[in-house]
């Protein structure tokens, strides 16, 4: 009699603790991944607030964004090998108490320096939670429906997940303050740190770890160097001062994959990205992460700025990327399943080009339904179909020692994307509305620096339809393996 409950077990796994504990596990690393999202793009609706609440310059307001993402992307690959190395849900919990005091750091500033420190915390801290995180998610879901269900979920997360921080930023602005929108995170971090204590396996990478201090040294100069060379592009591409921080970060990158290649024990595996199927997922990552950080953001401008919004509203306004996103998210799974992920991948930038090329119509003197509203809802059913199968493809074949690198590649191509994508559609902006200012100055000289923004993100997602097809290539079974090595868990 004693064997029968065991026997019962095995015959229904989903009904075990075990299981169980997987799916709500999801749902702490899936409420991860929606507060790092959220929080890039979060405090987008509250910046016109608090940038007279602090007085701050336009270019002080930028970096409001950029901090963020430029300390989460260039710190991102030495967070996945802590992870790896020191147990992804101890690193995991540590990043969400980090993330949570900086967040308070941030909702309590005083001025302009005190808010883009703590932005910038926020992003070292996410650069230690957000790889643990989906390393977590790939040792959990090894194979079959199960993860790519699992990668679906998340995946939609991911795409939503910043229009959701628009929205939540505009009701936060509208009936408390701006600084709600960086106070409310220690919520998500009560909710994610008693979830994991519950939920959450502990695992990490077994044999010899040691840190690669030198290639984590030259990849955030280089990092840091390139994104803030583009930065610096507002006042002119051919400046002394442009053209020495790009080549310095395109020198120390150089470096860092020269170290790479030598290093026993090396930060980024140099096998992880040289597969041309998860080099091509990378690229449409940083691609897909500076439509979504950058090019939205000037969305929420012309909303709030041409359109005459207030935060509430503009927040709302944006609701129809989410939830075409969300809407479109079961059918491209059901697809991802029949077809493969190649054909969605394809025709997800090809959608997402057109809304933004609709986009790119927006006039001074235009409505929100006519020339916003169709544009928004293409973005949304593009990006559904884009980051349905993209994490996933982008972790196939990964051994799990390199689940943490491999994760935090994955988010450091979208957040570098997104730094770098913001800065040089800060450029084209800057440069079109001030041709247009020469004769039509006010907001037709803004319309017309956004509609330039738009149709430069169009053609990058046009590119990324093009790295699909070059790079995306091989059977099914390879794209999507049923199978996975054998993991290590720890308690």
């Amino acid at each position: 009699m004693s064997s029968t409950p065991s026997t019962a077990t095995a015959s229904h796994p989903v009904a075990s603790p075990a299981n169980r504990n997987r799916w709500r596990a999801l749902f702490v690393l899936a409420l991860t991944q929606l507060v790092v999202v959220l929080d890039g793009t979060i405090v987008n609706i509250a910046l016109p607030q608090a940038q007279i609440d602090l007085g701050m310059t336009d270019t002080e307001r930028q970096w409001v964004v950029t901090a963020y993402a430029l300390a989460f992307g260039s710190l991102l690959l030495l967070g996945g090998r802590i992870a790896d190395y020191w147990g992804r849900r101890r690193a995991f919990m540590v990043g969400m108490l980090g993330f949570g005091a900086a967040s308070v750091l941030g909702g309590l500033a005083q001025n302009n320096t005190e808010l883009i420190v703590a932005r910038g915390l926020q992003g070292a801290f996410a650069a230690l939670l957000a790889p643990a995180a989906l390393a977590l998610l790939t040792v959990t879901f090894t194979h079959g429906r199960e993860r790519n269900t699992a990668f679906a979920v998340f995946g939609t997360v991911a795409g939503a997940g910043a229009a959701v921080g628009l929205v939540l930023g505009g009701v936060l602005t509208e009936f408390a303050s701006w600084r709600w929108c960086l106070l409310v995170n220690v919520f998500f971090v009560i909710v994610g740190l008693v979830g994991a204590l519950l939920f959450v396996t502990e695992s990490k990478a077994e044999g010899d770890n040691r840190y690669d201090l030198l290639g984590a040294i030259t990849v955030t100069l280089g990092l840091g160097s390139l994104v803030y060379g583009f930065s610096l592009a507002e006042g002119g591409w051919g400046t002394p001062q442009t053209i020495g921080f790009l080549t310095a970060g395109v020198i120390l990158l150089v470096l860092f994959v020269v170290v790479e290649s030598k290093v026993a024990q090396p930060l980024l595996p140099l096998r992880v990205v040289v597969n041309r199927v998860r080099g091509g997922a990378f690229l449409m990552q940083a691609i897909a992460g500076s439509v979504m950080i950058g090019a939205m953001l000037y969305l929420t401008f012309h909303l709030q700025i041409v359109l005459g919004m207030a935060p509430l509203v503009a927040g709302l306004a944006t609701l129809p990327l989410p939830i075409a996103i969300t809407a479109v998210a079961p059918v491209a799974t059901r697809l991802l399943a029949s077809v493969g992920p190649r054909p969605l991948m394809i025709v997800g930038p090809v959608i997402v080009a057109a809304g933004l090329f609709y986009l790119s119509f927006i006039t001074a003197d235009g409505g929100y339904v006519a020339q916003v509203l169709p544009g928004m809802v293409l973005l949304g059913i593009g990006m559904a179909f884009i980051f349905i199968p993209l994490q996933n493809v982008a972790l196939s074949g990964i051994a799990p020692h390199d689940a943490g690198a491999a994760s935090a590649t994955v988010n450091a191509a979208m957040q570098i994307g997104g730094s770098i994508g913001l800065s040089i559609f800060t450029a084209i902006y800057v440069s079109a509305s001030t041709h247009t200012a020469a004769t039509t100055p006010g907001l037709p000289a803004l319309t017309a620096g956004y509609s330039a923004i738009f149709v430069a993100a169009a053609i990058a997602m046009l590119a990324a339809a093009v790295i699909a097809v070059v790079f995306i290539r091989g059977p099914k079974a390879e794209l999507m393996p049923e199978g996975a090595p054998d993991l290590v868990h720890i308690g």
